[in-house]
Protein backbone atom coordinates (compact mmCIF):
# COMPACT_ATOMS: atom_id res chain seq x y z
CA UNK A 1 0.00 0.00 0.00
CA UNK A 2 1.94 3.18 1.07
CA UNK A 3 4.26 5.73 0.24
CA UNK A 4 5.52 8.57 2.30
CA UNK A 5 5.08 11.92 3.89
CA UNK A 6 7.71 13.38 2.72
CA UNK A 7 5.89 12.79 -0.74
CA UNK A 8 7.96 14.96 -3.18
CA UNK A 9 10.10 16.73 -0.67
CA UNK A 10 12.92 13.99 -1.35
CA UNK A 11 14.37 11.64 -3.91
CA UNK A 12 15.20 8.79 -1.38
CA UNK A 13 12.77 6.29 0.04
CA UNK A 14 11.70 6.82 3.18
CA UNK A 15 12.92 5.80 6.49
CA UNK A 16 11.01 3.01 6.71
CA UNK A 17 11.52 -0.40 8.17
CA UNK A 18 12.03 -1.62 4.38
CA UNK A 19 14.40 0.68 3.54
CA UNK A 20 16.72 -0.08 6.67
CA UNK A 21 16.93 -3.72 5.72
CA UNK A 22 17.21 -3.69 1.79
CA UNK A 23 19.45 -5.11 -0.20
CA UNK A 24 22.29 -3.15 -1.57
CA UNK A 25 20.71 -0.48 -3.97
CA UNK A 26 22.45 -0.12 -7.28
CA UNK A 27 21.81 3.80 -8.66
CA UNK A 28 20.55 3.65 -12.24
CA UNK A 29 21.31 7.01 -14.29
CA UNK A 30 19.45 9.40 -14.93
CA UNK A 31 17.92 10.24 -18.22
CA UNK A 32 20.28 12.39 -20.24
CA UNK A 33 19.63 12.87 -24.25
CA UNK A 34 17.57 10.91 -26.56
CA UNK A 35 16.54 6.91 -26.05
CA UNK A 36 14.79 5.41 -28.64
CA UNK A 37 12.69 2.14 -27.86
CA UNK A 38 9.80 -0.18 -28.80
CA UNK A 39 8.30 1.03 -25.33
CA UNK A 40 8.48 3.42 -22.92
CA UNK A 41 7.47 2.76 -19.30
CA UNK A 42 6.48 5.46 -17.31
CA UNK A 43 7.02 4.40 -13.36
CA UNK A 44 9.55 2.13 -11.55
CA UNK A 45 7.17 0.16 -8.89
CA UNK A 46 5.33 -2.96 -9.55
CA UNK A 47 3.33 -2.22 -12.28
CA UNK A 48 6.29 -1.19 -14.52
CA UNK A 49 8.85 -3.33 -13.51
CA UNK A 50 6.52 -5.93 -14.34
CA UNK A 51 5.25 -4.41 -17.55
CA UNK A 52 8.89 -3.95 -18.33
CA UNK A 53 9.65 -7.61 -17.49
CA UNK A 54 7.40 -9.23 -19.40
CA UNK A 55 7.92 -7.55 -23.11
CA UNK A 56 11.90 -7.81 -22.36
CA UNK A 57 11.40 -11.31 -21.76
CA UNK A 58 9.17 -10.90 -25.22
CA UNK A 59 12.17 -9.43 -26.92
CA UNK A 60 10.86 -5.79 -27.23
CA UNK A 61 13.27 -3.04 -26.71
CA UNK A 62 12.18 -1.28 -23.55
CA UNK A 63 12.98 2.37 -21.41
CA UNK A 64 12.10 2.76 -18.18
CA UNK A 65 11.79 6.22 -16.27
CA UNK A 66 11.22 6.45 -12.30
CA UNK A 67 11.08 9.97 -11.28
CA UNK A 68 12.69 9.02 -7.77
CA UNK A 69 14.13 5.80 -6.90
CA UNK A 70 12.86 2.38 -7.67
CA UNK A 71 10.46 1.27 -5.55
CA UNK A 72 10.32 4.32 -3.99
CA UNK A 73 5.96 4.71 -3.64
CA UNK A 74 3.59 2.31 -2.69
CA UNK A 75 5.82 -0.98 -4.51
CA UNK A 76 8.68 -0.07 -1.76
CA UNK A 77 6.61 0.91 1.70
CA UNK A 78 3.47 -1.70 1.57
CA UNK A 79 2.21 -4.03 4.34
CA UNK A 80 3.72 -6.63 2.41
CA UNK A 81 0.63 -9.18 2.18
CA UNK A 82 0.47 -10.83 -1.07
CA UNK A 83 -3.19 -11.79 -1.31
CA UNK A 84 -5.31 -13.73 -3.72
CA UNK A 85 -8.04 -11.97 -5.56
CA UNK A 86 -8.45 -8.72 -7.64
CA UNK A 87 -11.21 -6.19 -6.94
CA UNK A 88 -13.88 -6.35 -4.51
CA UNK A 89 -17.58 -7.44 -5.83
CA UNK A 90 -16.73 -8.46 -9.28
CA UNK A 91 -19.85 -9.95 -10.26
CA UNK A 92 -21.27 -6.15 -10.60
CA UNK A 93 -19.56 -5.97 -13.83
CA UNK A 94 -21.65 -8.70 -15.04
CA UNK A 95 -23.55 -6.60 -17.32
CA UNK A 96 -20.07 -5.86 -19.08
CA UNK A 97 -18.30 -8.61 -19.45
CA UNK A 98 -20.31 -11.39 -18.89
CA UNK A 99 -20.96 -14.46 -16.11
CA UNK A 100 -18.09 -15.61 -17.49
CA UNK A 101 -15.98 -13.13 -17.84
CA UNK A 102 -16.51 -12.22 -14.40
CA UNK A 103 -15.59 -15.80 -13.53
CA UNK A 104 -11.72 -15.31 -15.86
CA UNK A 105 -11.40 -12.67 -13.63
CA UNK A 106 -11.81 -14.25 -10.49
CA UNK A 107 -9.58 -17.36 -12.00
CA UNK A 108 -6.69 -13.99 -12.79
CA UNK A 109 -7.14 -13.38 -9.31
CA UNK A 110 -5.36 -16.37 -8.21
CA UNK A 111 -2.72 -16.45 -10.79
CA UNK A 112 -1.89 -13.20 -9.77
CA UNK A 113 -0.37 -14.50 -6.62
CA UNK A 114 1.47 -17.57 -8.81
CA UNK A 115 2.79 -14.64 -11.21
CA UNK A 116 4.83 -13.40 -8.01
CA UNK A 117 5.67 -16.86 -6.39
CA UNK A 118 7.16 -17.59 -9.98
CA UNK A 119 8.72 -14.05 -10.43
CA UNK A 120 11.01 -14.82 -7.35
CA UNK A 121 11.71 -18.22 -7.96
CA UNK A 122 13.19 -17.98 -11.56
CA UNK A 123 15.08 -14.59 -10.61
CA UNK A 124 15.80 -16.02 -6.92
CA UNK A 125 15.20 -12.81 -5.10
CA UNK A 126 15.62 -12.68 -1.29
CA UNK A 127 12.48 -11.13 -0.23
CA UNK A 128 11.44 -13.04 2.95
CA UNK A 129 8.46 -14.56 1.17
CA UNK A 130 6.26 -16.64 3.53
CA UNK A 131 2.93 -18.46 2.92
CA UNK A 132 0.19 -18.37 5.14
CA UNK A 133 -2.27 -15.34 5.57
CA UNK A 134 -5.71 -15.24 7.44
CA UNK A 135 -8.75 -13.14 6.89
CA UNK A 136 -10.67 -11.98 10.40
CA UNK A 137 -13.68 -11.64 11.54
CA UNK A 138 -14.35 -8.58 13.76
CA UNK A 139 -18.58 -9.88 13.47
CA UNK A 140 -20.13 -13.13 12.91
CA UNK A 141 -21.53 -12.04 9.70
CA UNK A 142 -18.51 -11.54 8.32
CA UNK A 143 -17.61 -14.92 8.93
CA UNK A 144 -20.65 -16.23 7.06
CA UNK A 145 -19.32 -14.48 4.12
CA UNK A 146 -15.83 -16.27 4.40
CA UNK A 147 -17.94 -19.45 4.34
CA UNK A 148 -19.35 -18.12 0.74
CA UNK A 149 -15.48 -17.10 -0.31
CA UNK A 150 -14.20 -20.48 0.53
CA UNK A 151 -16.92 -22.61 -1.10
CA UNK A 152 -16.05 -20.16 -3.98
CA UNK A 153 -12.66 -20.74 -4.00
CA UNK A 154 -13.47 -24.62 -4.07
CA UNK A 155 -15.57 -24.16 -7.34
CA UNK A 156 -12.76 -21.92 -8.82
CA UNK A 157 -10.21 -24.80 -8.12
CA UNK A 158 -8.25 -23.25 -5.86
CA UNK A 159 -5.33 -25.92 -5.56
CA UNK A 160 -4.18 -24.17 -1.83
CA UNK A 161 -5.97 -25.15 1.46
CA UNK A 162 -8.05 -23.12 2.96
CA UNK A 163 -9.72 -23.54 6.26
CA UNK A 164 -12.50 -21.87 8.34
CA UNK A 165 -11.47 -20.87 11.94
CA UNK A 166 -14.04 -20.14 15.20
CA UNK A 167 -13.92 -17.79 17.68
CA UNK A 168 -12.25 -20.82 20.41
CA UNK A 169 -9.79 -21.56 17.18
CA UNK A 170 -8.78 -17.90 16.62
CA UNK A 171 -6.01 -18.17 19.35
CA UNK A 172 -4.06 -20.68 16.93
CA UNK A 173 -3.51 -18.00 14.39
CA UNK A 174 -3.40 -14.50 16.44
CA UNK A 175 -3.19 -13.44 19.83
CA UNK A 176 -5.95 -11.23 20.65
CA UNK A 177 -9.63 -11.80 21.55
CA UNK A 178 -10.59 -9.19 19.40
CA UNK A 179 -12.26 -11.69 16.36
CA UNK A 180 -14.71 -13.88 15.88
CA UNK A 181 -13.49 -16.15 13.44
CA UNK A 182 -11.21 -16.43 10.29
CA UNK A 183 -10.58 -17.63 7.27
CA UNK A 184 -6.96 -19.44 6.64
CA UNK A 185 -5.08 -19.37 3.39
CA UNK A 186 -2.13 -20.92 2.54
CA UNK A 187 -1.71 -20.40 -1.01
CA UNK A 188 -1.57 -16.43 0.16
CA UNK A 189 1.46 -15.11 2.39
CA UNK A 190 3.97 -12.01 3.05
CA UNK A 191 6.93 -10.95 1.80
CA UNK A 192 9.47 -7.55 2.05
CA UNK A 193 7.74 -6.01 -0.82
CA UNK A 194 10.91 -3.58 -1.75
CA UNK A 195 13.52 -5.96 -1.99
CA UNK A 196 10.98 -7.34 -4.31
CA UNK A 197 11.11 -4.74 -6.36
CA UNK A 198 14.85 -3.89 -6.19
CA UNK A 199 15.14 -7.58 -7.04
CA UNK A 200 13.15 -7.41 -10.14
CA UNK A 201 14.49 -4.03 -11.42
CA UNK A 202 18.32 -5.93 -11.84
CA UNK A 203 16.43 -8.46 -13.60
CA UNK A 204 14.62 -6.01 -16.00
CA UNK A 205 17.74 -5.01 -16.35
CA UNK A 206 19.91 -8.61 -16.88
CA UNK A 207 17.09 -8.68 -19.73
CA UNK A 208 17.90 -5.76 -21.47
CA UNK A 209 15.60 -3.13 -19.93
CA UNK A 210 17.37 0.61 -19.61
CA UNK A 211 16.58 1.99 -16.23
CA UNK A 212 16.63 5.38 -15.16
CA UNK A 213 15.78 6.79 -12.12
CA UNK A 214 15.37 10.48 -10.47
CA UNK A 215 14.04 11.56 -14.27
CA UNK A 216 10.35 12.69 -13.67
CA UNK A 217 9.07 12.97 -16.98
CA UNK A 218 7.59 16.37 -17.39
CA UNK A 219 5.84 16.70 -20.68
CA UNK A 220 4.57 13.52 -23.34
CA UNK A 221 4.03 14.57 -26.96
CA UNK A 222 1.31 11.73 -28.10
CA UNK A 223 1.10 10.67 -31.71
CA UNK A 224 2.08 7.63 -33.54
CA UNK A 225 5.22 7.61 -31.90
CA UNK A 226 5.57 9.02 -28.22
CA UNK A 227 7.81 11.65 -27.36
CA UNK A 228 8.78 11.58 -23.52
CA UNK A 229 10.12 14.25 -22.06
CA UNK A 230 11.99 14.66 -18.36
CA UNK A 231 14.58 17.37 -17.21
CA UNK A 232 17.61 16.57 -19.53
CA UNK A 233 16.75 13.96 -21.89
CA UNK A 234 14.07 12.69 -24.19
CA UNK A 235 12.99 8.84 -25.20
CA UNK A 236 10.92 8.47 -28.33
CA UNK A 237 8.57 5.25 -28.56
CA UNK A 238 6.07 3.01 -30.68
CA UNK A 239 3.85 2.66 -27.54
CA UNK A 240 4.07 4.39 -24.06
CA UNK A 241 2.73 2.48 -20.44
CA UNK A 242 1.72 4.61 -17.40
CA UNK A 243 2.33 2.96 -14.46
CA UNK A 244 2.40 6.07 -11.86
CA UNK A 245 -0.97 4.61 -10.31
CA UNK A 246 -1.54 7.14 -6.98
CA UNK A 247 1.51 9.24 -8.34
CA UNK A 248 0.48 9.78 -11.71
CA UNK A 249 -0.64 14.03 -10.54
CA UNK A 250 -1.08 15.78 -13.50
CA UNK A 251 0.95 13.92 -16.21
CA UNK A 252 -2.59 12.40 -17.47
CA UNK A 253 -5.31 14.08 -15.91
CA UNK A 254 -7.39 11.83 -17.93
CA UNK A 255 -5.90 8.76 -15.96
CA UNK A 256 -5.64 10.91 -12.77
CA UNK A 257 -9.03 11.84 -12.47
CA UNK A 258 -9.97 7.79 -12.28
CA UNK A 259 -7.59 7.10 -9.67
CA UNK A 260 -7.81 8.70 -5.89
CA UNK A 261 -4.56 8.99 -3.90
CA UNK A 262 -5.32 7.75 -0.10
CA UNK A 263 -2.87 7.79 2.68
CA UNK A 264 -2.38 4.13 4.45
CA UNK A 265 0.49 4.12 7.22
CA UNK A 266 2.55 1.26 9.38
CA UNK A 267 4.50 1.20 12.18
CA UNK A 268 7.44 -1.35 12.89
CA UNK A 269 8.35 -2.24 16.51
CA UNK A 270 11.37 -3.02 17.83
CA UNK A 271 12.71 -7.10 17.27
CA UNK A 272 10.06 -8.90 19.65
CA UNK A 273 11.58 -12.54 21.58
CA UNK A 274 10.48 -15.60 19.90
CA UNK A 275 8.11 -16.54 22.86
CA UNK A 276 6.47 -12.42 22.43
CA UNK A 277 6.46 -13.22 18.17
CA UNK A 278 5.00 -16.72 18.88
CA UNK A 279 2.10 -15.55 21.34
CA UNK A 280 1.14 -12.87 18.70
CA UNK A 281 1.09 -14.82 15.32
CA UNK A 282 1.96 -18.10 16.27
CA UNK A 283 1.90 -19.12 12.26
CA UNK A 284 3.48 -16.39 11.13
CA UNK A 285 0.64 -15.51 8.99
CA UNK A 286 -0.15 -12.23 7.72
CA UNK A 287 -3.40 -10.99 8.74
CA UNK A 288 -6.23 -8.39 7.87
CA UNK A 289 -9.61 -7.47 9.40
CA UNK A 290 -12.76 -6.67 7.19
CA UNK A 291 -13.47 -2.88 8.90
CA UNK A 292 -13.41 0.43 6.41
CA UNK A 293 -10.60 1.46 8.38
CA UNK A 294 -9.07 -1.64 8.52
CA UNK A 295 -5.81 -3.41 10.59
CA UNK A 296 -3.39 -5.47 8.83
CA UNK A 297 -0.42 -6.80 10.43
CA UNK A 298 2.36 -9.42 10.54
CA UNK A 299 5.97 -10.33 11.19
CA UNK A 300 9.20 -9.13 9.81
CA UNK A 301 11.93 -11.66 8.93
CA UNK A 302 13.60 -10.43 12.51
CA UNK A 303 10.42 -10.74 14.25
CA UNK A 304 9.15 -6.65 14.49
CA UNK A 305 5.22 -6.40 14.22
CA UNK A 306 4.97 -4.68 10.86
CA UNK A 307 1.29 -2.91 12.18
CA UNK A 308 -0.36 -0.96 9.24
CA UNK A 309 -4.03 0.51 8.17
CA UNK A 310 -5.90 4.16 8.89
CA UNK A 311 -6.71 4.41 5.52
CA UNK A 312 -7.06 8.36 4.77
CA UNK A 313 -8.99 10.10 2.15
CA UNK A 314 -8.73 13.79 3.51
CA UNK A 315 -5.04 14.62 1.68
CA UNK A 316 -3.74 14.78 5.24
CA UNK A 317 -1.36 12.64 6.96
CA UNK A 318 -0.93 12.94 10.87
CA UNK A 319 1.83 14.51 12.36
CA UNK A 320 3.04 11.78 14.19
CA UNK A 321 2.32 8.43 12.29
CA UNK A 322 3.64 6.29 15.48
CA UNK A 323 1.33 8.41 18.00
CA UNK A 324 -1.64 7.82 15.66
CA UNK A 325 -1.00 3.99 15.00
CA UNK A 326 0.68 2.89 18.27
CA UNK A 327 -3.06 3.03 20.00
CA UNK A 328 -4.38 1.08 16.90
CA UNK A 329 -2.03 -1.62 17.56
CA UNK A 330 -2.55 -1.58 21.20
CA UNK A 331 -6.44 -2.16 20.76
CA UNK A 332 -5.31 -5.54 19.52
CA UNK A 333 -2.19 -6.58 21.47
CA UNK A 334 -2.75 -4.80 24.81
CA UNK A 335 0.55 -6.94 26.02
CA UNK A 336 2.90 -4.37 23.46
CA UNK A 337 3.15 -1.49 25.75
CA UNK A 338 6.16 -1.70 26.78
CA UNK A 339 7.68 -2.46 23.09
CA UNK A 340 9.30 0.59 21.42
CA UNK A 341 8.21 1.71 18.13
CA UNK A 342 11.33 2.03 15.95
CA UNK A 343 9.77 2.94 12.47
CA UNK A 344 7.05 5.02 11.31
CA UNK A 345 6.24 5.71 7.56
CA UNK A 346 2.85 5.97 5.29
CA UNK A 347 2.19 6.45 1.57
CA UNK A 348 -0.53 6.79 -1.33
CA UNK A 349 -2.41 3.81 -2.56
CA UNK A 350 -4.43 4.33 -5.45
CA UNK A 351 -8.12 4.10 -4.92
CA UNK A 352 -10.81 3.48 -7.96
CA UNK A 353 -14.66 4.14 -7.65
CA UNK A 354 -15.45 0.40 -8.33
CA UNK A 355 -12.18 -0.89 -6.72
CA UNK A 356 -11.45 -3.00 -9.96
CA UNK A 357 -7.99 -2.46 -10.78
CA UNK A 358 -7.79 -0.08 -14.05
CA UNK A 359 -5.93 -2.06 -16.82
CA UNK A 360 -6.27 -0.86 -20.31
CA UNK A 361 -5.19 1.96 -23.31
CA UNK A 362 -6.53 5.32 -23.95
CA UNK A 363 -9.21 5.15 -26.47
CA UNK A 364 -8.14 7.99 -28.11
CA UNK A 365 -3.99 7.46 -28.36
CA UNK A 366 -4.08 3.30 -28.30
CA UNK A 367 -0.86 3.37 -28.24
CA UNK A 368 -0.97 4.14 -24.26
CA UNK A 369 -1.71 1.70 -22.35
CA UNK A 370 -1.85 2.04 -18.18
CA UNK A 371 -2.52 0.01 -14.79
CA UNK A 372 -2.84 1.91 -11.80
CA UNK A 373 -6.14 1.74 -8.73
CA UNK A 374 -5.50 -1.70 -6.78
CA UNK A 375 -7.26 -0.32 -3.78
CA UNK A 376 -4.68 -1.54 -1.45
CA UNK A 377 -4.47 -4.85 -2.91
CA UNK A 378 -1.30 -3.65 -5.41
CA UNK A 379 1.38 -6.61 -4.51
CA UNK A 380 -0.51 -9.56 -6.73
CA UNK A 381 -2.56 -7.16 -9.13
CA UNK A 382 0.37 -5.44 -10.47
CA UNK A 383 1.98 -8.56 -11.43
CA UNK A 384 -0.96 -9.33 -12.99
CA UNK A 385 -1.03 -6.40 -14.86
CA UNK A 386 2.57 -6.54 -16.07
CA UNK A 387 1.47 -9.94 -17.63
CA UNK A 388 -1.50 -8.43 -19.67
CA UNK A 389 -0.05 -5.57 -20.43
CA UNK A 390 2.90 -7.85 -21.68
CA UNK A 391 0.94 -9.92 -23.61
CA UNK A 392 -1.61 -6.99 -25.17
CA UNK A 393 1.83 -4.88 -26.53
CA UNK A 394 3.09 -7.91 -27.68
CA UNK A 395 0.23 -9.44 -29.82
CA UNK A 396 -0.52 -12.16 -27.48
CA UNK A 397 -3.00 -11.84 -24.90
CA UNK A 398 -5.36 -14.57 -24.37
CA UNK A 399 -8.17 -11.98 -23.69
CA UNK A 400 -7.59 -11.18 -20.08
CA UNK A 401 -6.33 -7.57 -21.15
CA UNK A 402 -9.67 -7.13 -22.77
CA UNK A 403 -12.06 -7.92 -20.11
CA UNK A 404 -10.19 -5.54 -17.72
CA UNK A 405 -9.95 -3.15 -20.65
CA UNK A 406 -13.94 -3.04 -21.62
CA UNK A 407 -14.81 -1.80 -17.42
CA UNK A 408 -15.55 1.54 -17.49
CA UNK A 409 -14.10 3.95 -14.20
CA UNK A 410 -15.44 6.49 -13.98
CA UNK A 411 -13.77 10.45 -12.82
CA UNK A 412 -13.94 10.98 -9.24
CA UNK A 413 -16.40 14.30 -8.43
CA UNK A 414 -15.00 17.59 -7.55
CA UNK A 415 -12.15 17.57 -9.56
CA UNK A 416 -8.25 17.51 -8.31
CA UNK A 417 -9.10 19.44 -4.84
CA UNK A 418 -12.48 18.14 -3.75
CA UNK A 419 -12.59 14.29 -4.68
CA UNK A 420 -10.68 13.09 -1.67
CA UNK A 421 -13.11 15.32 0.63
CA UNK A 422 -15.68 14.43 -0.66
CA UNK A 423 -14.95 10.83 -0.69
CA UNK A 424 -13.41 11.19 3.01
CA UNK A 425 -17.18 11.91 4.09
CA UNK A 426 -18.81 9.11 1.93
CA UNK A 427 -16.11 6.48 3.96
CA UNK A 428 -17.22 8.07 7.26
CA UNK A 429 -20.90 7.26 6.37
CA UNK A 430 -19.71 3.71 5.77
CA UNK A 431 -17.51 3.74 8.97
CA UNK A 432 -20.88 4.75 10.53
CA UNK A 433 -22.57 2.02 9.45
CA UNK A 434 -20.13 -0.46 10.65
CA UNK A 435 -21.32 0.97 13.99
CA UNK A 436 -25.02 0.50 13.57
Amino acid sequence: MPASLQHAASDRHPASYYAASSLPQPDYPALAGEQVADVCVVGGGFSGLNTALELAERGLSVVLLEARQIGWGASGRNGGQLIRGVGHGLEQFTKVIGSEGVRQMKLMGLEAVEIVRQRIERFQIPCDLTWGYCDLANKPAELEGFAEEAEELRSLGYRHETRLLQASEMHSVVGSKRYVGGLVDMGSGHLHPLNLALGEAQAAQRLGVRLFEHSCVTRIDYGAEVKVHAARGTVRAKTLVLGCNAYLNDLNPQLGGKVLPAGSYIIATEPLSPDQAQELLPQNMAVCDQRVALDYYRLSADRRLLFGGACHYSGRDPKDIAAYMRPKMLDVFPQLSAVKIDYQWGGMIGIGANRLPQIGRLKDQPNVYYAQAYSGHGVNATHLAGKLLGEAISGQHGGGFDLFDKVPHITFPGGKHLRSPLLALGMLWHRLKELA
